[in-house]
């Protein structure tokens, strides 16, 4: 079976017979508007579509970034003995690194790569990994090469990437929450909790009642562009680790184009926007995007909890049958009912000397162990 591919530099240069083909548009995160928004919005990411072609017919897709991260982004938040860390940061010469991303860099999950119905998984999964080999060999100053989120069903088509010089390694899990048909409301849901979860999911209630919560339109979202992005650097802020920066012009596009498939919910505190969240859903299930919060005022006024509370309302409301909340912060997720959905990566250095440096260190990461909570009863 010869398998080809063909890499494009821009959504709208893509046929429209290989998604056609390839059969993943039902899926928001593979079609060609959800990727176009953020083409469009984030001019400083090198962006490529991958499609592998069996007789000239798509058979699979991968959707790439090429982006420039702080090496010590990345180390500061791995376990390694100061003198590791600074051979590692040497490596890279502390500086920026330019990492091709197959994947989607703004999104945590198995979005990143999508093969067609009935064709072999492993081999076709091999021809995207020898695309990504040759779309490498032609990105210049290129440092390192991340395909990123697989589940654990995936891992024995991805294990094949073993084979082309990557180490696996694990990060933080998704966290995942099934809600019951028999949820028709937020207080079914908090029925269901028992009591020291259900007083803690009130109390954020209370607290942040005086907040004013909107749902934004595509004017709301112009209008209060800047206080968002800002809110949103805040988050990025505080979080252990982020690869790349999104242009909130994407939420433009984005609600132009979904409507009101795609959430953007804003908190305002007497007139002043002091916290946001966005979702999207994608069939059956809502999944949690961004959020931005003004920490000044989030112990006294529950943001991040309140936040939390709404995209279990929000779950509810869309009869969606799981929410995704995410990365990060797994404990406090957990309270709500959120359960771990294990992700893998896999990584290597673009030079082969230093990828084998680097291959033991990337096996031996370890990503943070946090308390599972068992709200309901």
């Amino acid at each position: 079976m010869l398998l080809t591919s063909k890499i494009f530099k821009r959504v709208d240069a893509i046929p429209q017979s290989y998604w056609d083909s390839v059969n993943c548009c039902s899926n928001i995160y593979y079609s060609p508007e959800f990727l176009s928004a953020f083409e469009l919005a984030n001019k400083d990411i090198e962006f490529n579509y991958i499609f592998i072609l069996k007789n000239n017919e798509a058979a699979a897709f991968a959707n790439t970034q090429i982006v420039t991260i702080g090496i010590e982004t990345i180390t500061k938040n791995i376990r390694m003995s100061s003198k590791i860390r600074r051979v590692v940061n040497n490596m890279f010469c502390r500086n920026q690194i330019r990492v091709l991303f197959c994947g989607n860099v703004f999104l945590s999950g198995e979005y990143g790569t999508f093969l067609k119905d009935g064709e072999p998984k492993t081999e076709t999964f091999k021809a995207i990994a020898e695309a990504v080999k040759r779309l490498s060999k032609t990105t210049k100053r290129l440092n390192a090469i991340f395909v990123k989120d697989f589940k654990n069903e995936s891992l024995l088509i991805t294990e094949s990437l073993k084979l082309y010089d990557y180490a696996a390694m694990h990060v933080e899990p998704n966290m995942i929450i099934s809600l019951k048909p028999e949820w028709k409301s937020f207080s079914d849901y908090t029925d269901a909790l028992k009591s020291k979860y259900r007083v803690k999911a009130n109390r954020a209630d209370a607290k942040s009642k005086i907040l004013e919560a909107k749902l934004f339109s595509v004017e709301d979202i112009k209008i209060h562009k800047k206080e968002l992005q800002e809110l949103y650097q805040n988050t990025i802020d505080n979080a252990d680790f982020n690869a790349q920066i999104l242009n909130l012009e994407t939420y433009i596009h984005l609600k132009n184009t979904f409507k009101d498939k795609f959430i953007v919910k804003g908190y305002f505190l007497e007139d002043k926007l002091i916290g946001f969240l966005s979702a999207m859903q994608n069939g059956t299930n809502l999944d949690a995007h961004f959020i931005g919060i003004d920490y000044t005022n989030n112990k006294e006024f529950a943001i991040y909890p309140r936040i939390l509370n709404d995209y279990v309302r929000l779950g509810i409301e869309t009869k969606s049958n799981r929410i995704n909340l995410g990365r990060t912060a797994s404990e406090i997720k957990s309270t709500l009912g959120a359960k771990p959905e294990a992700l893998t990566c896999y990584c290597k250095h673009k030079r082969y000397i230093p990828n084998q440096i680097l291959k033991p260190f990337i096996k031996n990461v370890k990503i943070k162990t946090f308390k599972q909570h068992k709200p309901f009863k």
